[in-house]
């Protein structure tokens, strides 16, 4: 570990220096001076009196430098039949005629402009002619419902909401405008105009005196330049679920997010200019905004908007066809994706159909990876698979094999070693680090480094009282986990996943694991459920692999036995059901919280971030059959 240990010690010992040197590859209007502002801790603000354009560090530098004939952006498109290559000159040409239609619509410095769109180029030329204004924007998952857009429209006030008229999907078309007017209904504020772009699959009605077409927007309007920023203004929100039922706007600020990503680019995922990067994500996580927008763009890469599906869009197949088609060097996915495409094509055979010499690293965020999905991905494609662990609220990620600083080994079920300027510990309810082997919850020192969060949209109180009151002096993650002796880091999900079993306390990801592990299971999932007897118990959910055929009294049977002997008969598993799908959001996530409110008897509301709600109504009677 010598590259990475030197490299990490010094972001622990010398933050500032080795921030201002990461710095250097980022153009500046006015370079960083004061590296580090902590007059205000805990609310520190990294790079103050600097000031950039990060459209400028996307696009225009690119161009100026000779890339300007280079893809910058490839829409593939599969559920439309569209594939549409952007370069660095054309798709610069693009934003900027975007930016002047903005401007003539009143849009400025500071304003806020909220996206509501679909996995297409448009909605990437908005995200970055916001930027290029010094405009916040905050886009928003097409298709989510209209009341948590209304509320994301009260939040951030935005001065004009951009639409798309519908998504297209496998086999159906999502009409957005219904949901559009529905939430400006709903909501309180109302922006002074809202601009739609007409897809052929579904155009909608406008209505006169709010609504104008994105031609119409264009139409006369003049190339808009680069505004200067300061570093410390933010460049978006991206709202996260509250507990309180009140979204969270997770702000991004300029500066430290475009420094954070260009290193991030370069140190983890290897990645340089010229290089093929996909993230089989959607804008509209986070995922979406660092690794297929901002990251690739800040380094000079050509980025993938994929508008499709793992599975069905036409086949089990379809990523290698993406990866082999347009030369993928670096590919990242969620796990989920992954065990979709196992469930479908357990063999791989669809992979060997397909050129996939030019990938060379997959990564794999989102949620945990289980070691099945880990070996068998890495099996299949014969390359290093790297795990990471990060958040929304941090932008990248926080745990990693750092690929661009030295070959590590990896090790199933770790995302790995802690990533330069993070400084992260495990510790005890006490607040005190526990040993290695031992389970606590995860937290990071602060500062935490440039590209997280600085705070709340209009709340820093909010932001302290969730992430910073509980241990002084550190960042709350929510997650639980533990280091191994080599430093490596075992992430085992959310710490309300910890159940209390007659006073012991175990992870519901342990347990998956190991129901992971049965050759006929695709994916599953174990939440605690309440008992009058031992406060909780487990149970377990699991999917076969398609095609295999299983009794499911004789499996359950072989998976308790499996649990029983891998962790011990304190775990208590005696029930697992088999299960058509497993309810989740459309990033993957599995719902273990709505899962668990459901068996426990509550009224849980169907969430707002489901990809499919027929699952989860599918599943009700079966989480609340107690036997």
């Amino acid at each position: 570990m010598g590259d990475y240990r030197r490299e990490y010690e010094r972001s622990r010992k010398d933050p500032e220096g080795f921030w201002r040197d990461a710095a250097t590859m980022i153009d500046w209007v006015t370079p960083p001076g004061r590296i580090l502002d902590d007059g205000n801790a805990p609310l520190y603000r990294w790079f103050p009196g600097a000031e950039l354009n990060t459209c400028h560090n996307a696009l225009d530098r690119h161009v100026e430098a000779g890339r300007g004939e280079q893809p910058a952006l490839v829409h593939d498109s599969p559920v439309t039949g569209v594939l549409t290559t952007y370069t660095y000159r054309g798709l610069r040409d693009e934003v900027a005629l975007f930016a002047g239609a903005l401007r003539r619509l009143g849009v400025a410095r500071g304003d806020r402009v909220v996206i509501y769109m679909a996995m297409i180029p448009e909605t990437v030329v908005a995200m970055l002619a916001c930027a290029r204004l010094g405009a916040v924007h905050s886009a928003v998952f097409g298709g989510f419902g209209a009341k948590e857009l209304a509320a994301r429209i009260d939040d951030a006030r935005p001065v004009v909401v951009l639409a798309a008229s519908c998504g297209v999907e496998a086999g159906r078309v999502v009409p957005y405008l219904p949901m559009l007017d529905a939430a400006l209904e709903t909501a309180t504020h109302r922006p002074h105009h809202c601009v739609i772009f007409q897809r052929p699959q579904h155009p909608g009605a406008l209505r006169p005196g709010r609504d104008i077409s994105w031609a119409a927007a264009l139409d006369g309007a003049e190339p808009a330049e680069c505004v200067p920023v300061a570093a410390t203004d933010p460049l978006y929100i991206l709202y996260t679920s509250g507990t309180t039922g009140k979204p969270k706007g997770v702000v991004r600020d300029n500066g430290g997010h475009a420094v954070a990503l260009r290193w991030s680019m370069a140190n983890i995922f290897d990645t340089r200019p010229g290089d093929v990067f996909w993230a089989a994500s959607d804008v509209g996580w986070v995922v979406g905004h660092s690794y297929i927008v901002y990251g690739p763009l800040l380094t000079g890469a050509t980025t993938i908007l994929y508008e499709g599906k793992p599975v069905g869009t036409p086949d089990a197949g379809a990523f290698w066809r993406v990866a082999a088609q347009h030369r993928v060097t670096t590919m990242f996915t969620a796990p989920t994706a992954i065990r979709a495409i196992k469930k479908e094509d357990p063999s791989g055979r669809l992979a060997g159909l397909y050129d996939l010499g030019a990938l060379r690293l997959l990564f794999l965020a989102g949620e945990r990876l289980d070691p099945q999905t880990y070996t068998w991905a890495g099996d299949l494609l014969g390359v290093p698979v790297i795990d990471n662990w990060w958040q929304t609220e941090t932008g990248w990620p926080i745990v990693a094999s750092p690929r661009g600083i030295e070959v590590l080994p990896t090790k199933s079920g770790s995302p790995s070693l802690p990533v330069p300027g993070y400084r992260v510990r495990v510790v005890g309810p006490d607040g005190t680090d526990v040993e290695a082997g031992e389970d606590g919850t995860i937290l990071l020192e602060l500062p935490l480094p440039p590209g997280c969060l600085p705070t709340l949209w209009g709340d820093d109180d909010r932001y302290v009282r969730s992430y910073l009151s509980a241990y002084p002096g550190n960042y709350l993650t929510g997650d639980g986990g533990r280091f191994d002796e080599d430093g490596y880091l075992y992430v085992m999900g959310r710490t309300d996943d910890v159940i209390n079993v007659a006073g012991h306390r175990l992870s519901t990801g342990a347990m998956e694991e190991v129901l992971a592990g049965h050759p006929a299971v695709a994916e599953c999932a174990v939440i605690g459920v309440s008992d009058p007897l031992k406060g909780q118990l487990p149970r377990g959910f699991v999917v076969l692999k398609s095609g295999v055929e299983a009794d499911p009294i004789g499996l359950e049977e072989e998976l308790v036995a499996m649990v029983r002997a891998q962790i011990g008969p304190v775990a208590s598993l005696r029930r697992v059901d088999v299960v058509g799908a497993l309810p989740k959001t459309r990033s993957g996530k599995i719902l273990r919280r709505t899962m668990r409110g459901i068996a426990d008897g509550a009224d849980e509301p169907v969430p707002s971030t489901i990809e499919d709600a027929g699952v989860l109504d599918r599943l009700r009677p079966v989480l609340r059959n107690h036997r």
